[in-house]
């Protein structure tokens, strides 16, 4: 089916109690990859790039494969920019078939990050686009952002926010991190029940590679209606491809490597839709 937005998709997350898997791709592969996954535990799914992933691909070429492959596909499929740095990047994404999109001002004031995410929301909501931001600060490092310590978010600061915004979904911060962790995280969950309190839009957990199930569920259970995976998909795709080149050493064949690579994604993004609980649910 044609691309749709995340806002029927992160409604029905947070009526129902479970959360969208979010998954961050880098290639034709792993798009094939993801898409697969949703379709046989017939879930909806959301397809991410950062803008450092566009600005090796571009953001036409991303666009493209992934509406290919979604058009063929029977469970709803969102293609979103993850991370936005910027107005321009947020509006190029949309003129080009991109069907959400995040803007991330959270390493501004609270002023500045409400400021652009209000432009970005009435550009986006004037084209039918529903539009994520960040506010707090989530900690380690994602695309060219790094956070030197975690900023967790004021309920009443969200509140205040997303009424000035008029966002359609929060990213909250509550002591994750992106990339893996170093150590155990210590996660505020109860933070997460006094922001869904204070806020009537889903919100978002970012930083989820590395975290175990159980604190996911626990997470997706206070409030969490869409949960963000990069790194780990990454790492699944880079060891298999490791792995044939270790056994065989003579590959040479790039399709070799998306033969491997697209399998050992799959089965790691089935494993997290169900962790989820958004299975059953296209």
């Amino acid at each position: 089916m044609p691309l749709v937005t995340s806002k029927d998709m992160l409604k029905k997350a947070q009526e129902g109690g479970y959360a969208v898997g979010a998954f961050n791709v880098e290639n034709m592969e792993m798009v094939k990859a993801v898409i697969q996954a949703a379709e046989e535990l017939q879930a909806p799914v959301m397809l991410q790039t950062t803008p450092s992933t566009v600005k090796y691909g571009t953001v036409e070429t991303y666009a493209a494969i992934v509406a290919a492959e979604a058009k063929k596909a029977k469970v709803p499929v969102c293609l979103h920019l993850d991370h936005g740095s910027s107005y321009e990047l947020a509006c190029q994404c949309m003129e080009n078939g991109y069907t959400s999109v995040m803007i991330d001002g959270s390493k501004e004031s609270f002023a500045d990050n409400a400021a652009i995410t209000k432009k970005v929301v009435e550009a986006a909501h004037a084209k039918g686009i529903p539009v994520e931001a960040e506010l707090g600060k989530v900690g380690g490092k994602e695309d060219d952002h790094e956070a030197e310590a975690d900023t967790n978010t004021d309920p009443m600061e969200a509140k205040d926010f997303v009424e000035q915004t008029q966002v359609d979904s929060l990213a909250v911060a509550i002591g994750t991190a992106h990339g893996f962790y170093e150590g155990t995280p210590v996660l505020d969950k109860e933070r997460i029940s006094e922001i869904k309190k204070a806020v009537s839009v889903p919100l978002v957990l970012h930083g989820s590679s590395g975290l175990s199930d159980e604190d996911v569920r626990e997470c997706v259970r206070r409030g969490m209606c869409k949960v963000n995976f990069a790194t780990e998909l990454r790492v699944a795709y880079t060891d298999a491809v490791k792995k044939l080149l270790e056994e065989k050493p003579e590959t040479y064949d790039p399709k070799a490597f998306g033969k491997v690579g697209i399998p050992a994604v799959k089965e790691l993004v089935k494993k997290r839709i169900l962790v989820c609980g958004s299975d059953g649910k296209a």
